[in-house]
C-alpha cells in the first residue's frame, strides 16, 4: 500500500532500475508517516562509506509527540539494503553517471519501505517530449470516449 509518491522524480529522471529499501526510523517518525505527514519532493539518496542514506526527506512530527524527544524533521536517515545491492549501486553511481532518487514510500508486511530508483537525468527536450506524449494519450482517450459515448 503506497503512502506517498515522488511525482517530481518521474518528471526529472528516466528510471532504469528499482530497489526496495528499509528505513531506520524513530518511533515518532513511524507515527507521523502513518498519519501521512511526510514529503519526498526535495529528498535524494547518497552513498557514503558503503552505506546508503536518505537526505532531505521531511517528516513533520505530530503535535502529540512526547515532550522529552526533540524531533528533527529533515534528519538524514539510513537505508537498509543487502551488501551486494549496495556494491552494485555504488558501481553504477560512480562510473555510469546515474543518480539515486526516492520514488515512493509504502508498506510491506506492516513495515515502512522506500522504493529507490537508479535514474538518469532528463534534458529539457526530453521533459517536453514526455509531456507531449502524455497529452496525446489523454486526447486520444477523450476522442475514443466521445466517439463511443
Amino acid at each position: 500500500m503506497s503512502i506517498i509518491d515522488n511525482k517530481k522524480a518521474f518528471h526529472d529522471y528516466f528510471i532504469e532500475e528499482r530497489y526496495e529499501a528499509g528505513i531506520v526510523l524513530e518511533g515518532w517518525e513511524v507515527k507521523a508517516i502513518r498519519a501521512g505527514r511526510v514529503q519526498l519532493k526535495e529528498a535524494y539518496v547518497v552513498v557514503k562509506q558503503e552505506e546508503v542514506w536518505l537526505v532531505g526527506c521531511h517528516i513533520s512530527a505530530l503535535p502529540t509527540a512526547s515532550t522529552h524527544v526533540k524531533p528533527d524533521p529533515t534528519r538524514t536517515r539510513k537505508l537498509l539494503l543487502h551488501g551486494a545491492e549496495i556494491r552494485k549501486l555504488i558501481g553504477k553511481v560512480q562510473q555510469a553517471g546515474f543518480t539515486l532518487v526516492p520514488l515512493n514510500l509504502h508498506y510491506t508486511k506492516g513495515r515502512v519501505k522506500l522504493e529507490i530508483g537508479l535514474a538518469k537525468g532528463k534534458k529539457q527536450h526530453d521533459k517536453r517530449a514526455s509531456e507531449k506524449e502524455r497529452e496525446w494519450q489523454r486526447e486520444k482517450a477523450r476522442l475514443l470516449r466521445d466517439r463511443n459515448g
